[in-house]
């Protein structure tokens, strides 16, 4: 895993991919000098999350997709766009609550405990299937982690019956949307599993 976090990068795509790592790091920097420690601590577990694809070898499209994701939603948070721009919380929830469905579809795909959907008879409704329950689980936890927020740390965060049942259901949706895509966002036709070499496998010459 250390070793595949600092490989270089190969293609452009993964330029611009580690690019936006190294704007997630410093992200903490400036979030924490000049919103507080815990906008600084935020995007601390942005850069984390940031990392996930690269230890994983994801294509580098989906590398780009899940950064983007990771570092607009954060941003989105710490300046404070959800309340100013009420409009603005549909498209994240849609988008990122989708993206980090799909990536931790194959995070477990990786590492066995879920079925890899192309090795199924209907791959494509599967992975749909699969990456929707899962949207909704992420999505089910960030509103837990909301109401956790507004109760103990910040009664300014948006929470509501409403407000929570919009966001499960565009979440919901942007898994969805995600499942149907897994062929695009996890470099189809090779299997999930296939993707990375395995660690007895020899080497000729």
């Amino acid at each position: 895993m250390i070793r595949t976090s600092l490989r270089r990068p190969e293609g452009p795509a993964e330029i611009v991919a580690d690019a936006l790592r190294v704007l997630g790091v410093l992200s903490i920097v400036v979030a924490g000098i000049g919103w507080g420690p815990l906008s600084g601590l935020s995007f601390v577990a942005a850069s984390a999350a940031m990392l996930i694809p690269r230890w994983l070898r994801v294509r580098p499209a989906f590398d780009i997709l899940f950064g983007t994701a990771v570092l607009v939603s954060t941003w989105s948070s710490v300046l404070g766009l959800f309340h100013t721009t009420r409009w603005w919380d549909i498209p994240m929830h849609f988008f990122t609550n989708g993206i980090a469905a799909a990536m931790l579809y194959i995070v477990l795909v990786r590492f066995h405990v879920l079925a890899d959907a192309e090795t199924l008879p209907r791959p494509v409704l599967s992975a749909a299937v699969m990456v929707t329950a899962l949207g909704f689980s992420l999505g089910a936890l960030w509103e837990f982690f909301e109401w956790f927020g507004r109760t103990y740390l910040d009664p300014e965060i948006l929470t509501g019956y409403s407000d929570t049942l919009g966001d499960l259901l565009q979440g919901g949706l942007g898994s969805l949307a995600a499942g149907l895509s897994m062929r695009f966002l996890a470099g189809r036709p090779r299997r999930i599993g296939e993707q990375l070499p395995s660690r007895g496998a020899s080497h000729s010459g």
